[in-house]
């Protein structure tokens, strides 16, 4: 998944402390951020960590074997202990191996949403929007990024500014 098909310039980054603050002032809660890693290499981006760090998030750097998705397996294990415990799930990922997950914690009655850019959330997702999950979009409910991305999507007429694209 790539909205820009290079790397990002700094306008073009998500600004983390947004998601946070977006989230806490929508749900009127205290939010706890948590930010997977894959540091099976060894290796951790420490000035990536250190401004995770600054945004109150808590980095979670997990290591395992070759084709292990540690991020994947780290978050699942998360959301399994999520569910023996009280507590509301913000999920920023489209990927529909969560959907399990995800199913389980609306069943019990949480507040669970997905954060990502709406066209790339898997499709896998659509049939709980009925059962109360939310989806809020990175760019323009959020306002993560400091400049407009290059996205391809569909736009809703009510929201379509003809402006932007002349």
């Amino acid at each position: 998944m790539s909205v820009l098909n290079r790397r990002p310039l700094a306008e073009e980054r998500p600004r983390w402390d947004r998601v946070r603050e977006f989230l806490s002032r929508t749900w009127e809660q205290p939010v706890r951020g948590l930010f997977f890693l894959n540091a099976s290499s060894g290796q951790m981006p420490m000035g990536f960590v250190q401004a995770l760090i600054a945004m109150n998030y808590q980095p979670i750097p997990l290591a395992g074997e070759t084709g292990e998705k540690v991020v994947d397996i780290g978050i699942q294990r998360t959301l399994e202990a999520i569910a023996k415990r009280e507590g509301d799930v913000v999920l920023l990922s489209h990927d529909g191996d969560f959907l399990p997950h995800i199913e389980h914690l609306l069943t019990a009655g949480r507040r669970v949403a997905l954060v990502g850019f709406r066209e790339f959330i898997s499709s896998q997702f659509t049939h709980l929007i009925a059962s109360g999950l939310q989806i809020f979009d990175l760019e323009d409910e959020i306002g993560a990024f400091t400049s407009v991305l290059p996205r391809v999507r569909i736009i809703p007429l009510a929201s379509f500014d003809p402006e932007r694209y002349l």
